[in-house]
């Protein structure tokens, strides 16, 4: 438990609960959709108990992944998945407006979990990555950042189109993020042991900073920004 006391750890915490509140954005919305048609004291009903019922399932979901990433080449695929997440979240709007509502509260709890289900793989995904196999990191940056969102989701979301250089921030994590994982795969790392001189070990992930994180992190903001743009003059004409 002494990890709890160093900078490593509170820098991991806060890289969890940055990228829970950019990517659980979309999920608030879900929330809010699936409960619009209930009755005030069902809806809070609904979004207490369905809300419960994703966290649960995105903790196992995500100890789950922590277990894959131990295996050889599942780094180098989430890598590219999470720089791929990156560039779609500066690059896409969300895609949730068509969620049904429902008038009972056991469909509105399934349509929150179901939904959470389908859109968890990038929360899972980022949150592993930034965890790095600490289970105790894993759950606390759960269980403080999920119930921010659940029951600030119209806080956050407005803070997000307000200060929109917090998606921007949290794309850039991902990239940072699959950096670090790309160079961190079981595969990866003996070639990087024997073919990188000692001194410049450090630049791949053995120091505070990660030359190759920082490398996919401007990549995801080059690349989504551009995606962006391109995609908004299309829109126009």
């Amino acid at each position: 438990m002494e990890f709890i006391g160093t900078a490593a750890f509170w820098a991991a915490l806060g890289n969890i609960i940055l990228i829970n509140i950019v990517l659980s954005g979309d999920n608030a919305v879900v929330i809010a959709l699936a409960a619009k048609s209930l009755p005030p004291k069902q809806k809070k009903m609904a979004v207490i108990w369905g809300s419960a019922a994703a966290i649960i399932l995105r903790i196992v979901l995500t100890i789950f992944a922590l277990q894959l990433l131990t295996l050889p080449y599942l780094k180098l695929i989430g890598a590219v998945l999470l720089f791929y997440i990156g560039v779609q979240l500066l690059a896409e709007g969300d895609g949730e407006e068509d969620i049904e509502g429902h008038s009972n509260l056991w469909g509105a709890i399934k349509t929150i979990l179901v939904a959470d289900l389908v859109m968890s793989l990038d929360n899972v995904l980022g949150v592993a990555a930034a965890a790095n196999g600490n289970v105790t990191l894993l759950v606390i940056g759960l269980a403080i950042s999920v119930p921010l969102i659940v029951f600030g989701s119209a806080i956050v979301l407005k803070l997000m189109e307000k200060f929109p250089i917090i998606i921007t921030l949290g794309a850039a994590l991902l990239g940072y993020l699959a950096g670090e994982m790309l160079f961190s795969d079981p595969i990866v790392t003996p070639w990087i042991a024997t073919n990188i001189p000692h001194h410049e070990l450090a630049l791949f992930g053995h120091s505070h900073l990660s030359i190759p994180g920082l490398i996919l992190a401007i990549g995801v903001v080059i690349v989504g920004t551009y995606l962006s743009k391109r995609n908004n003059h299309a829109a126009a004409a």
